[in-house]
């Protein structure tokens, strides 16, 4: 069963393996997958909520879903992203809402996307016994200061400032650094700098792990990013079977005599 210190010390030559659940059924699924790590990404606002980004996702929909996931999982280990203001604002609050992803809904730690203003509260948590992945590149809680999702580190000026603040992390005790969607030679070099690992998702084969979105994954995104890749096609077999009920319901063969009971001993009500 991967721990915080196991995921931290990682130097196997295997990858780690995340993906994102949201739920209880696809926990468990991608638990006995042998997963390493569940993320209970703040993703479930525009993968399962219907939200356009993950902006309105509050606190109380990823800790519904954390407790979930925590539910449904016996080895992997799960993590709680916190989502947009959460954090960051007031540390009071920030440790609070945090602290609740483990105390309440059995959390293993949080990830935050991460920023100057993050060093700090990173400390905190894990001087309080909260395990923190710290996220940098593209961060989609800033969709609006970035003008969307567009790869990150592009230049030298912003590579060298995400190779800095991943060190000041690090050095705050993070426990491991998501890397999304950085050109692959920043996302080596970062790894390279690092003793902690390295998870990417659209940063290159050179990371200690990958992560991705479960739905992309499965094929039931209605888009899916140009990093992603999707391994099964799940919504169309969930369009077929969906169809068959309706037909087997209009057509009247569902429920037949072996989906029913008849009680002998109830006379008849009218």
């Amino acid at each position: 069963m991967p721990t915080v210190q196991h995921v931290r010390q990682h130097d196997d030559d295997e990858p780690l393996t995340m993906l994102t659940a949201y739920d209880a059924p696809t926990a468990s699924i991608v638990d006995d997958a042998g997963v390493d790590v569940i993320l209970v990404g703040d993703s479930v606002g525009n993968a399962n909520l219907g939200y356009d980004t993950t902006l309105p996702v509050t606190v109380d929909e990823i800790a519904s879903a954390t407790g979930a996931v925590a539910r449904a999982t016996d080895e992997a280990l799960v993590v709680a992203d916190m989502p947009f203001l959460s954090f960051g604002a007031d540390q009071s609050e920030s440790v609070r809402n945090c602290g609740r992803m483990l105390k309440e809904e059995d959390a293993d730690a949080v990830k935050l996307e991460c920023g100057p203003h993050t060093v700090e509260l990173t400390e905190r948590l894990t001087d309080l016994g909260i395990p923190v992945m710290a996220h940098l590149g593209l961060t989609p809680q800033h969709v609006n200061q970035l003008g969307g999702f567009f790869r990150q580190g592009t230049d030298q000026d912003a590579a060298e400032r995400i190779l800095e603040l991943a060190r000041r992390h690090e050095d705050a005790g993070a426990f491991s650094l998501v890397l999304e969607h950085v050109p692959a030679n920043v996302a080596a070099d970062v790894t390279d700098a690092l003793d902690v690992p390295t998870i990417g998702i659209g940063a290159g084969p050179d990371t200690d792990g990958q992560v991705l979105v479960i739905t992309d994954v499965l094929g039931l995104s209605e888009r899916s990013p140009p990093f992603s890749r999707q391994f099964g096609d799940v919504k169309s077999e969930m369009e077929n079977a969906v169809g068959d009920y309706v037909e087997a319901v209009e057509s009247g063969e569902f429920p037949a005599d072996e989906h029913s009971h008849v009680e002998e001993d109830v006379d008849s009500l009218y």
